[in-house]
């Protein structure tokens, strides 16, 4: 469950810090990610390479979609569509359309106009096509891709799951205090990782969540974004 990496110290740590009996349904129980999904995250970026933590809300509600990383959506099989300029699995993902579109404005394939006529003129030659291109490219930029909870079970059950997780991020996040990283705290729920962090040093920088159609043609989330070209083939 928890990839034997440069990670494992920090975050049996941090998972010693949990509720107990909700430490045995993460590694029992019945939730979206799954228990060999939850910690996916952590796979392939190591602590030593984290530049950003960007934190998203929750799991997307759906056994093929969540896969253990904010954003990345698993049922989606390809990005574009020839006649809807995104593919039908991302234009029914709002966060996730609405966070592509914010990528190629950053970029400046798209510009006042964002919608689907605009998506499909778009030159994608050199575009990524797929959620792997995606999370290799934030990854490459040193984006770890963290939700304020890590698990989903129900829409109810929402507020019960992000405080069960606090003290594991409480904990993670004091063992990176002393990098220089910056926290990308994205919606309401995100926003209370700044009161876990204080005094830690951090670096933060706060905006809507992508739900939010502001959020495509945000100067500071654009500025922010622009240099790290998500959508670009390497």
């Amino acid at each position: 469950m928890i990839p034997n990496n440069g990670w494992k110290e920090i975050l049996e740590s941090a998972l010693n810090r949990m509720d107990k009996e909700y430490l045995e349904f993460i590694r029992c129980g019945d939730y979206l990610p799954g228990k060999d999904r939850v910690f996916n995250a952590f796979g392939n970026l190591e602590p030593n390479n984290v530049r950003y933590i960007l934190f998203g809300q929750d799991p997307y509600p759906r056994k093929e979609s969540a896969i253990g990383y904010a954003f990345i959506d698993g049922g989606v099989e390809k990005i574009f569509d020839h006649e809807n300029g995104f593919s039908k699995e991302v234009n029914r993902a709002v966060s996730l359309r609405n966070f592509l579109k914010m990528a190629l404005v950053a970029m400046g394939r798209l510009h006042g106009d964002t919608s689907k006529e605009a998506v499909k003129r778009v030159d994608k030659s050199d575009l990524i096509n797929s959620m792997d291109e995606l999370r290799e490219n934030f990854e490459k930029n040193g984006i770890l891709l963290l939700n304020r909870s890590l698990v989903y079970t129900s829409k109810d059950s929402l507020t019960y799951h992000a405080r069960m997780w606090r003290e594991f991020l409480a904990k993670l996040l004091y063992g990176l205090r002393d990098r220089d990283i910056e926290l990308i705290l994205l919606g309401s729920l995100a926003k209370e990782i700044e009161a876990l962090t204080e005094g830690m040093g951090f670096r933060v920088f706060k905006a809507q969540h992508p739900f939010n159609c502001g959020f495509v043609t945000d100067r500071a989330v654009l500025d922010k974004f622009a240099p790290f070209e998500l959508m670009k083939k390497r």
